[in-house]
């Protein structure tokens, strides 16, 4: 499903530097399962961002999805406004798909003390202001996130009843770290968390699957070989093992037509194209 599609004459390129035939809908990269949850919540009604806006050499950003415009928007009004239209689409999606697929990517996360509001971005790195009395860094937890993802599937299941969820793992590792631990050590807990949580709610529910796309990057068998000479970018051919797998293993009838799976060619991301991905940003900062 594309809810949001991009506007016609939209160059593809550009279309993607809006956050535009990336997602099912506009709302960037969701890192975490807490901001999943309140992304839920709030297109249903049950949750009210904090600081949701933020300001930039006079632009204005939605704090929740600020890659989306690269440029940032004319007035807080206008963001208000783009928001309500994207919170519809959200809704839209959840209450008509049948199958929702979402990557775990991070436990580290950026807060707004007083309410709780996540973000996908620290205040400061693409818009905004850090204020340590205001934001607070928070490293989720096993407990957390397993209760976030549980929050959000049963909010999801009370409007559609039939929806189903599929879990992966991101294979990329942290760029940096707020913990305070060494960035390996800390790329180590993320992942370990995340891939029990998935297991667990794969355990424990018939309507919850886990595919193991992590493994498939990550394995010893692999030796390095699906990773680029960063040791973080997802290669091609990495992407494709990884489709080729998933779609062998979802034959339909296992008859001729499905023996060979379409796999679409990804096309290699020139430097200007990977900061799609927020943390590349800490890249700058670290200058």
């Amino acid at each position: 499903m594309d809810v949001e599609p991009r506007p016609p004459g939209l160059r593809p390129k550009v279309a993607a530097q809006f956050g535009y035939k990336i997602y099912s809908a506009r709302y960037g990269n969701i890192y975490t399962a807490r901001q999943l949850k309140q992304l839920a919540q709030e297109a249903f009604g049950a949750f009210t961002p904090s600081n949701a806006i933020w300001e930039k050499d006079g632009r204005y950003y939605d704090a929740l999805r600020p890659s989306v415009e690269p440029t940032g928007l004319s007035s807080p009004e206008v963001v208000a406004d783009h928001r309500t239209y994207h919170l519809a689409q959200v809704r839209r999606l959840f209450c008509e798909a049948d199958l929702l697929i979402f990557t775990l990517g991070l436990t580290e996360t950026w807060a707004h003390r007083s309410s709780g509001t996540v973000y996908p971005t620290a205040p400061g790195t693409v818009a905004g202001t850090y204020d340590p009395s205001e934001y607070e860094f928070h490293n989720l937890t096993f407990q957390e996130i397993y209760g976030d993802l549980c929050e959000f599937f049963d909010l999801l299941k009370s409007h559609n009843p039939n929806l189903r969820l599929l879990l992966t793992v991101s294979p990329v590792p942290l760029t940096a770290t707020a913990s305070g631990e060494h960035v390996l050590r800390a790329t180590v807990y993320s992942k370990s968390v995340l891939r029990a949580v998935a297991g667990q709610l794969y355990q424990e529910n018939d309507d919850i699957d886990y595919f193991p796309s992590y493994e498939i990057v990550t394995s010893p068998l692999a030796k390095g070989a699906f990773f680029e000479a960063n040791l973080r970018s997802v290669r091609n051919e990495g992407v494709e093992a990884v489709m080729k797998t998933f779609f062998a293993a979802h034959e339909q009838d296992g008859g001729e037509e499905n023996s060979q799976p379409h796999v679409a060619k990804s096309v290699p991301l020139s430097r200007d194209d990977d900061v799609i991905c927020e943390d590349i940003l800490l890249d700058a900062f670290a200058r």
